[in-house]
């Protein structure tokens, strides 16, 4: 099979039938007319992870298709990934082929890159790692400038730190985030910088104290906090709450208090179902919430969250899923109406797109 390439002339026709399908999907709900956010047509993944198929003393990075899971794509260059990991694709290939104790048993490459113009690799192998592979894999960091990581079964070598520092400019401010190794980042960043530009607009007049649910590291939090009075933040992933901690501080964000909760549990705790003592320094009672902010997982709300959302004057919600939204959507129908839409296409030529709703009480 020959590695995919995509034209940028026909970005517009791969766009066009997931805006009809998203249109026809939320027309029973009288779907405003939708802003619709595009993505560079090339290099706007700032991830990318790739198996290493060894082929004598060579190697090449390689993809599967799911139609032939067993039969390796080859590739040289990505082009949807950003030029950055595109650039660093051949000079990586070249360094891991001139050592050996780099090469051996390799099975995976993970690039993460930043629009700060931070890279960082992660090198996986079937293999133990140990001083001389560390001593290996400092001199590649220092010859390509990049920060590596070793991972092998139960064993992960950090040689400087297992995070990147991102950039991303909202509405005139310059924000900053901790992207950790492992953890969920928004992959496209030139689309989220659009989803928060837009999230902060729906938020502009809202005004009130928010509850933000799936936080992760604090990605909308940083840029959402300004506009209203108070924010009460929820995240269940320990590394995502420790970013977000570090995020907020290094945007000089005071007005948020941060909880490790799972969805489910809030609503709980302001249904006064049952006390929790991870809220025990936190007033609820001295909140006054207008809106509700979710990004939930690909599966949607939970009807537990579904409740919780009714109460809300205002739900701002972002999500990967239209088939979800699409469905709690129609659950909060009887009180709630869409007040704004918006799509952001963050994974160009694939059938996924990102979609954003205001939704108002009736």
């Amino acid at each position: 099979m020959l590695q995919p390439s995509h034209d940028p002339a026909a970005y517009e026709a791969q766009l066009a039938p997931k805006l009809a399908q998203f249109k026809d999907d939320f027309a029973p709900f009288a779907l405003p007319e939708p802003a619709v956010f595009r993505s560079a047509p090339l290099h706007y993944r700032q991830r990318a992870e790739f198996r290493m198929w060894h082929e004598g003393e060579d190697l090449h990075y390689a993809m599967f298709d799911p139609a032939a899971p067993k039969t390796p794509v080859l590739m040289e260059t990505f082009p949807v990934a950003a030029e950055s990991i595109c650039t660093l694709m051949p000079r990586l290939k070249a360094a891991l082929l001139a050592r050996p104790e780099l090469r051996r048993k390799i099975f995976q490459v993970n690039f993460l890159a930043t629009l700060s113009g931070e890279m960082l690799v992660t090198l996986l192998y079937h293999r133990a790692l140990d001083a001389a592979w560390e001593e290996a894999a400092r001199a590649l960091a220092s010859e390509l400038g990049i920060l590596v990581i070793g991972r092998s079964l139960k064993q992960k070598i950090v040689l400087e730190r297992d995070w990147l520092l991102e950039e991303l400019q909202v509405q005139g401010r310059h924000l900053r985030y901790q992207q950790v190794e492992g953890s969920f980042s928004q992959p496209n960043a030139g689309i989220n910088q659009q989803m928060l530009g837009w999230a902060c607009e729906q938020a502009a007049t809202l005004g009130g104290d928010l509850l933000e649910l799936y936080c992760g590291n604090g990605n909308f939090t940083v840029a959402l906090a300004p506009h209203f009075g108070r924010v009460l933040a929820t995240e269940m992933s320990k590394s995502s709450v420790r970013a977000a901690h570090y995020n907020l501080e290094a945007n000089g964000i005071e007005t948020v208090s941060m909880v490790r909760m799972a969805s489910e549990e809030i609503s709980d705790a302001l249904a006064r179902v049952r006390p929790f003592t991870r809220l025990k320094d936190i007033d609820l009672d001295g909140y006054r919430f207008s809106t509700l902010f979710l990004d939930p997982p690909r599966a949607g709300l939970d009807p537990a969250t579904v409740a919780l959302a009714r109460g809300f004057e205002h739900i701002l919600y972002i999500s990967c899923n239209p088939q979800t939204l699409r469905d709690n959507v129609a659950e909060l129908a009887a009180t709630h109406r869409i007040a704004a839409a918006a799509v952001f296409d963050q994974f160009p030529w694939t059938h996924h797109l990102e979609c954003g709703l205001l939704l108002t009480r009736r």
